[in-house]
């Protein structure tokens, strides 16, 4: 009775996100995002010479809001989720190529955001060049 109780409590309970490895993302974003984004994440990629919309520095995410990281809200958008504007259309969508086991970051209110482990790397490595 114990072990039927406690398979279906796990069974239950969501997904736990490995630790998130900011390394891995750093090589994750030099290879998918740098393009545009550029090595430091500050916008200055050698693509932005044909981009109609230059993209963000993206080492002030912090301070443009409040001083919090927004992590759930850049996993969305890596994952392409929320629809980011870029050279005339939606930013390219890294988060489908980028094939990893699941992971799962919590949106201020709580609630699980559900996504790839690769995501949540790139995105802890964007939290840790926050100036």
């Amino acid at each position: 009775m114990r072990a039927s109780l406690l398979a279906l409590i796990l069974m239950a309970a969501p997904a736990v996100a490995q630790e998130a490895d900011p390394a891995n993302g750093f090589e994750l974003f030099r290879s998918n995002c740098a393009t545009c984004h550029g090595l430091e994440a500050v916008g200055d990629g050698p693509m932005t010479l044909i981009l109609t919309i230059a993209p963000p520095d993206l080492t002030g995410l912090s301070a443009a809001n409040d001083g919090v990281f927004p992590l759930a809200d850049v996993v969305r958008q890596i994952d392409g989720r929320d629809v980011i504007l870029a050279h005339g259309g939606a930013m390219p969508i890294y988060g489908f190529i980028l094939e990893d086991e699941s992971g799962v970051v919590d949106d201020p209110d709580g609630n699980p955001v559900f996504t790839k482990q690769s995501v949540i790397d790139i995105a802890a490595w964007l939290e840790r060049i926050q100036r």
